[in-house]
């Protein structure tokens, strides 16, 4: 486990175009904060900044060890999973509910000056 004592993560200015335009977060943004903060063992903070970031990973390995196992016996296996409308849909409607959940607690948390602080216009 690596140990990031600077945390230099939190206090790192975002990169994401919408935040820097509004102030207000996208639904990706934290995803890679927390990727970086599950690759170093921190499962609870990584759920904290984004609750895909974990699943992103792990979603990730899933599909590079079925890739390679499809390549080595020419059978798709779960093609019809991947590639399945309603699944699609789930998962968009899943994002979308989380990312409503997160910017009511973000505005509640955070005043006007604190948010505009986050953007380009302060």
């Amino acid at each position: 486990m690596v140990s990031n004592d600077d945390d230099h993560l939190k206090t790192d200015q975002s990169l994401c175009p919408l935040k820097a335009l509004t102030g207000m977060p996208c639904p990706s943004c934290g995803i890679t904060k927390s990727m970086v903060y599950f690759y170093e063992g921190n499962l609870l903070k990584s759920i904290e900044y984004h609750i895909l970031g974990p699943a992103v990973i792990t979603f990730s390995f899933f599909v590079i060890v079925l890739f390679l196992v499809e390549l080595r016996t020419k059978k798709d296996y779960f093609q019809k999973y991947l590639y399945h409308r309603k699944l699609a849909y789930g998962l968009a409607i899943f994002l979308a509910s989380y990312h409503l959940v997160r910017l009511v607690l973000f505005v509640r948390s955070h005043s006007l000056d604190e948010i505009l602080k986050e953007s380009m216009w302060r």
